[in-house]
Formats: structure tokens, sequence, C-alpha cells
């Protein structure tokens, strides 16, 4: 049985697009693929983070990487913009931040709404666009980043909660269209990871306790059984893999990238 190599992993010669790739998560997807060969067209609404994380990213293989500056509020700006953007697309990372926390039975209509359209009709629109190419190639990477409350509610997510089941049955849903293309679709579910957003939830909730945001951190970190927090980079490389040649033959798998803690 042969033992997988770094040349099984390269994607010279794939172009990527990787959303929200200007912070967490999404920036270190975009760097390591990048850094495997892939050109990557970033997704992001900040210009200025877009300039930075641009000029940040491997071009070790003369990869001309590019960008599209869209807000995942607006989906009709996004689908004007997305379409600008010319085939061949390989790869389609789909990664956006999600909504504020609060119980479920507390949340608006207006939340539910935004947050909707955040994730399952943007990454409908960036699937539309992309899709297409994939076909007439043959291959294809759909990789959306979730949540492990996809296996196991969080509770004081609720909207997220909501949100990303709906994601992953898209997903799954699109796994058993496409397969016969070629194309997978894939859902890495992040554990607790060391980003922006973690800090913020740790931040709301730590006021909401009373406690200090280190306490509610050494909470956390004691239901990992690895006793430690992930890092974006760990992400990333699960989503490295998935867009492989060598990941061919997984498709419609929700998977776990959480220390272990939702076996427990």
């Amino acid at each position: 049985m042969g033992l997988v190599n770094r040349k099984d992993l390269s994607l010279s010669g794939k172009r990527a697009v990787v959303c929200g790739s200007t912070d967490g998560i999404g920036e270190a997807t975009a760097y390591k693929l990048a850094e495997q060969g892939a050109e990557v067209i970033i997704v992001a609404r900040d210009p200025k983070k877009l300039d930075k994380t641009i000029h940040d990213l491997p071009t070790t293989g003369n990869q001309d990487h590019s960008m599209v500056c869209a807000d995942f509020n607006s989906p009709e700006e996004l689908e004007e913009r997305i379409s600008k953007v010319s085939s061949p697309v390989h790869i389609l990372v789909n990664n956006s931040g999600g909504p504020p926390g609060g119980d479920l039975i507390e949340a608006k209509k207006e939340e539910f709404r935004l947050s909707l359209e955040r994730h399952v009709i943007c990454n409908q629109i960036l699937a539309k666009a992309f899709v297409p190419s994939m076909k007439e190639l043959g291959f294809g990477r759909i990789i959306n980043i979730i949540s492990t409350s996809v296996i196991q509610v969080i509770p004081g997510l609720g909207v997220s909660n909501t949100t990303r089941g709906a994601v992953a049955n898209w997903a799954r849903t699109l796994a058993l269209e496409l397969g016969q293309f070629g194309i997978t679709v894939n859902n890495i579910l992040p554990g607790y990871t060391d980003t922006g957003r973690l800090q913020s939830l740790a931040e709301a909730r730590a006021a909401d306790q009373g406690i200090s945001v280190n306490e509610i951190r050494a909470g956390w970190i004691k239901s990992v059984p690895l006793g430690r927090i992930g890092k974006p980079s760990e992400i990333a490389s699960a989503v490295t893999f998935l867009a492989s040649d060598t990941a061919g033959y997984i498709n419609g798998a929700d998977i776990p990238v959480d220390g272990g803690r939702v076996g427990t």
C-alpha cells in the first residue's frame, strides 16, 4: 500500500476560490492552498485586508493570485462580482463568519434571514457560478467550513446551530447530485479554534456569566481531549487534504477537526 507523499497533495495547476479569506481559518486556508501550488482567488469584504492577504500568499509556483471584494451580507453584490471570475475553478472553499450568539427562542426573524443568506444563499450562488467549469473539467472540490454543531448543538448559538445544519444538508444533497461528474462536496467541522470569532464569543459569555475570558477558555479547553484550542492552520491542513487528488473518494462527509471533543 502506497503512502501519501507531498506530491499527492500538490495543487499545482489548480485554481481555488477561498471565501472569508482575510482572517482566521479562511486566511490560513488561502495560505495553505497557495503553499501547495494553487492559484488562489480570495474573497472578502475589506479591501485593505484583501490587499495585505494577497501580498502574503506564497507564489513559489509563479501563481497569479487575485481577489474579489464582496460583502456576503449582500448576495446580489456577491453574485455580480463573482461572475467576473474567469474559468476554470477547481476548488471552492465556502467560509463565512457566524451570527451573534443567543438563545434560539429569543432570535428575531431578521437574524435568521441574514444568517441563511450569508451561508446557504451565498454558498448556492458560488456553487452555481463554478460547478459548470468543474463539470467540464471532470474534477471539482467544494469544501464548506461549518461547525461541530452539525453533530452536537452548541448552547447559546441558536441561530448558528440552525444555519449550520442547513448548510450541512445543502452540502450532502450536492454531494449526491455532483459525484457523477467527479465533484466532491464535504464539510469541515472546526471545534474551538483560535480565531477572532472565538475571542468574541468568549468575551460575550464572560460578560454574561460575570467571569473572566480566561475562565471561559479554560472551560472550553477542559472539554477537549487534546487539552488545547486548535490553530487555524490545523483546520486549513484538513481543507488542503480534501482539495487534493488523494481525497477523491471522500464525498458527502462531515469531518470534525476538534481535538476529539464531539466524540466525548
